[in-house]
């Protein structure tokens, strides 16, 4: 894809919507792989005091790479403190002070109900996945959701193979390689509210296991920058 002059791939175009999605001084409870990435690029883009929350009990962490997994040192070294895991889940996202969760999926159903368990039959999977991790109690408890996933028809499922993370109380966003959706209306069902600059409604329909609704005022996402895919490459 190209955006004036600058080329640039459909992951990028995904981790780049994603990062804008962080709010500067927002406290942010985020997962490894592209949540993280997602955020490292934000925080030296445009929201240098996030406040990046990640289930190990590193508050405040300011990691310059996305870290490897929750455990990476650099997450406890750059951190403004660290606490105990039951403290992280109680005193910090039960007690309502996250605004913000970044999550990744294998599945996600019409109403943001994501699966990161099993694909197949729970008992004789055909794959077993990571598993839930701190995911529904972050779905749960957050004020705002985001989550990043490939947008394909094995992704957005009709029914999940397994229920791991209900859907969030609170607002709903999908980041995908394709579009954004949003859940905006009462019945929480998600909604395309913009399709990436290349790709059609019909792509995004055909790559959706349910029949999609579109916003009336249905967007086109802004195409990266060159500072965001500079920084994006360069993490």
């Amino acid at each position: 894809m190209t955006a004036t002059t600058i080329e640039y791939t459909s992951e990028e175009m995904m981790t780049i919507a994603a990062a804008r999605k962080f709010r500067d001084g927002a406290t942010c409870f985020v997962g490894v792989g592209p949540p993280s990435e997602a955020a490292c690029l934000a925080r030296q883009v445009h929201a240098p005091n996030i406040r990046l929350v990640y289930e190990s009990g590193a508050i405040g962490a300011k990691p310059a790479v996305p870290p490897l997994s929750i455990a990476d040192p650099e997450l406890a070294e750059t951190a403004e403190f660290v606490v105990s895991v039951p403290e992280v889940f109680g005193y910090w996202l039960q007690g309502g002070r996250i605004d913000m969760g970044f999550l990744g999926t294998a599945q996600i159903d019409r109403f943001g109900n994501l699966n990161t368990t099993v694909i197949g039959e729970y008992s004789s999977p055909k794959v077993r996945l990571p598993g839930a991790g701190g995911a529904p109690q972050i779905a749960a408890n957050v004020r705002e959701l985001i989550v990043i996933v490939r947008h394909s028809s094995k992704a957005f499922v009709s029914q999940l193979d397994f229920v791991t993370s209900a859907r969030c109380k609170g607002a709903t966003t999908v980041v995908t390689d394709l579009g954004i959706l949003e859940t905006r209306d009462a019945t929480g069902e998600l909604i395309l509210n913009s399709r990436h600059p290349g790709v059609t409604v019909d792509q995004i329909r055909e790559a959706t296991g349910w029949p999609l609704k579109i916003a009336a005022a249905l967007s086109e996402t802004p195409a990266p920058n060159a500072r965001e895919l500079s920084v994006l490459r360069g993490l």
